[in-house]
């Protein structure tokens, strides 16, 4: 499995937890690689599925443990589902077209194994422990 990881220039808190994401067999085994562009997809297709699993679990009633009532007590927000938040529809090819154009534009660096990847295009051989670093770019703010 992949380790994707998210930082951003000026905060020391990762943006989100380390996610792990499946490659394909034959990368995985190291046989053959895969582009850039190739494994953000699988990336971001794996964040939209998470996406949705997290939205249809919200809509569903459910009674909670006393550890998950204390845990939302201590967090402030106790919830059980039937969320009012209306269901929001991503696009998988759109998500994954939106991050390549944010990784062209700049707003985002990709570090594989400690390497940056500069173009998509370009094939990458990511090993079964490898990370994927994601850094944003903050942009500066005042004058």
């Amino acid at each position: 499995m992949l380790v994707v990881q998210g930082r951003s220039l000026g905060r020391k808190e990762p943006l989100f937890p380390d996610v792990s994401v499946p490659l394909p067999p034959d990368v995985e085994r190291g046989s053959s690689g895969i582009t850039l562009r190739a494994l953000l997809a699988r990336v971001v297709q794996n964040e939209v599925a998470a996406f949705d699993a997290r939205q249809a679990e919200r809509s569903v009633l459910r009674a909670l443990t006393g550890k998950e009532l204390a845990a939302g007590v201590a967090r402030g927000k106790v919830a059980a589902g039937e969320s009012d938040v209306p269901r929001v529809i991503v696009e998988p090819d759109a998500a994954v077209a939106t991050a390549c154009q944010a990784f062209e534009d700049g707003l985002f660096l990709v570090f594989l194994d400690g390497v940056e990847q500069k173009a998509l295009d370009a094939q990458v051989w990511p090993k079964a422990e490898s990370r994927l670093l994601l850094v944003r770019l903050a942009l500066l703010a005042g004058g």
